[in-house]
């Protein structure tokens, strides 16, 4: 069974909504950062750190992209946005999706990159487990 983990824009959030072609922006400015903190420590990390390809399918143009694993530790993340609640007070979000194939190599960059993402935009983050982290400022 396909588990799913969100992050959720709320009040205080950095944006109230994201679309696909930001959120591949801000993987592809994660995936920079470990390079250069590659280059820094003499090691190549950004490869370990970012083992994905981004790839788009027909079927889910303007919905969902996934990120393909590029050894075998790791295979694919789906990636999607929506919304929900009343259409006078929608809440939008960025859901990420382990298949029914995933691996654990999956599931922990699947955590590691909605932190990041969570942490960035100063969102609620419901993980894979059902647990949640606030990074949003609240009273």
């Amino acid at each position: 069974m396909a588990q799913s983990a969100y992050i959720k824009f709320v009040s205080g959030s950095a944006v109230s909504a994201l679309t696909l072609d930001e959120i591949k922006e801000k993987l592809l400015h994660y995936r920079d950062q470990l390079g250069q903190t590659a280059k820094q420590l003499g090691w190549e990390y950004d490869e370990a750190g970012f083992p994905y390809t981004i790839e788009t399918k027909p079927e889910g143009e303007g919905k969902w992209f996934y990120l393909k694993g590029t050894n075998a530790l790791y295979r694919n993340i789906v990636i999607g946005v929506g919304s929900e609640g009343s259409p006078d007070e929608q809440r939008h979000y960025v859901q990420f999706v382990l298949p029914d194939n995933a691996t654990h190599g999956d599931k922990s960059k699947g955590n590691e990159y909605c932190k990041y993402l969570g942490k960035l935009l100063k969102a609620e983050l419901h993980l894979f487990n059902g647990r949640t982290m606030y990074f949003n400022p609240r009273k």
